[in-house]
């Protein structure tokens, strides 16, 4: 499908049209869905195994600045960012006051009391700021800073390889960021990624990416690795349970039906949706997010409906999928889904894929093991 003059693009654009890479539209951009001559499989187990280097340049970026910048958010935002100091990062969640649905999830850097980094997904960053600003004292400036920064991601096992053949910072602690400089441009070293294996994301700034991304892929390709897309992004945090905003994550999803409760920060006095959350949480969510694990073969896909086994074939709707893939690392199909308090570990369930039901374990998830953190 062609693209329209609205589709915008990432700093790497021409670089990854001119390798061939397979694009589409994500959330409003032109982004690599996958390399050419590699394909989703071999990028996800090079991230697994080795590792992998994305463009992800189409996040968005809110500058929050001002006296009080750090405490605005503290206030609205479902995490403890008031606690955490100059150069720490966090996972947050973005709720609506009045129901308790989530607006966005996004990471925050902390560069000080009065100047915070926010990194929303592309198509909620608007919608964000705009809350954001309803509430701002007239010192805090919410911005979009969605050009200043260019964000590649370095995943997998030999990542810290990677950024040491750069001359680049490594090994800081896990939700930790360094600035740093490569080739006497700045370029922000964040202990962060998406695909839980240990790695890192980089911001340099915008118009000077294309060069630290031909480095980071000579390097990469030197520890077994490569390029990867963002096809391989969603396979890989599929197989770890992560949420995706649209999917997982919506208006009509809460923290509390997705097991986010540890992205909030409970004994806070204030953040948006809390009464209606804390009510959620003692009552008992009606439903909740687990993982499904094919059975036999099939591969699910998002917005299935979710039927309890019985003796006499398919039951009751227990709720729907979310995301279902292919898992190149267990090589088997696996979903997400949000399904009714009833269900539990270890219940089987049946999925209706192409004319036939498909036997599921229920189970929490990662399906694989992380090491994000280690």
């Amino acid at each position: 499908m062609a693209l329209d003059d609205e589709i915008r693009t990432s700093p790497l654009h021409s670089r990854h049209v001119a390798s061939g890479a397979k694009m589409a539209d994500f959330a409003g951009w032109s982004m690599p869905l996958e390399h050419a001559g590699r394909g989703v499989r071999r990028e996800h187990e090079d991230v697994r195994t080795a590792v992998g280097v994305f463009d992800v340049s189409h996040l968005g970026k809110l500058s929050v600045t001002g006296p009080g910048a750090r405490a605005l958010l503290d206030s609205t935002l479902t995490s403890a960012v008031g606690r955490l100091g100059p150069g720490r990062a966090q996972y947050s969640l973005c709720c609506d006051d009045a129901t308790g649905g989530v607006v966005d999830d996004l990471f925050v850097y902390v560069r000080g009391d009065e100047d915070v980094l926010l990194v929303p997904n592309a198509a909620n960053a608007g919608e964000v700021a705009r809350r954001l600003r309803e509430v701002a004292p007239g010192d805090v400036e919410v911005r979009d800073a969605h050009t200043d920064h260019a964000v590649l991601a370095v995943q997998g096992p030999r990542s810290d390889e990677v950024l040491q053949a750069l001359g680049l910072p490594s090994g800081h602690e896990y939700l930790s960021f360094v600035e740093a400089t490569w080739r006497g441009a700045p370029v922000v070293v964040c202990r962060t990624g998406y695909t839980g294996e240990r790695g890192y994301e980089l911001l340099p700034r915008w118009e000077e990416a294309g060069e630290l991304w031909d480095a980071l892929l000579a390097a990469a390709a030197e520890a077994g690795g490569g390029p990867a897309g963002l096809g391989a992004r969603d396979t890989l945090r599929t197989e770890m349970g992560y949420a995706l905003h649209g999917h997982e994550l919506s208006l009509d999803v809460t923290p509390v039906q997705a097991r986010l409760g540890w992205a909030v920060a409970w004994d806070k006095p204030a953040f948006w949706g809390r009464d209606v959350l804390l009510r959620e949480r003692e009552a008992g969510a009606a439903r909740r997010a687990w993982g499904l694990r094919a059975l036999e073969r099939g591969v699910p896909r998002a917005g299935m409906p979710v039927r309890a086994a019985t003796a006499d074939g398919p039951g009751e709707v227990l709720g729907t999928t979310t995301s279902g893939t292919y898992s190149p690392t267990l090589g088997e199909g696996v979903a997400l889904a949000l399904l009714a308090p009833s269900v539990g570990a270890g219940d089987e369930v049946l999925l209706e894929v192409r004319g036939r039901f498909l036997r599921c374990a229920v189970q929490r998830p990662p399906f694989v093991q992380p090491s994000a953190a280690s």
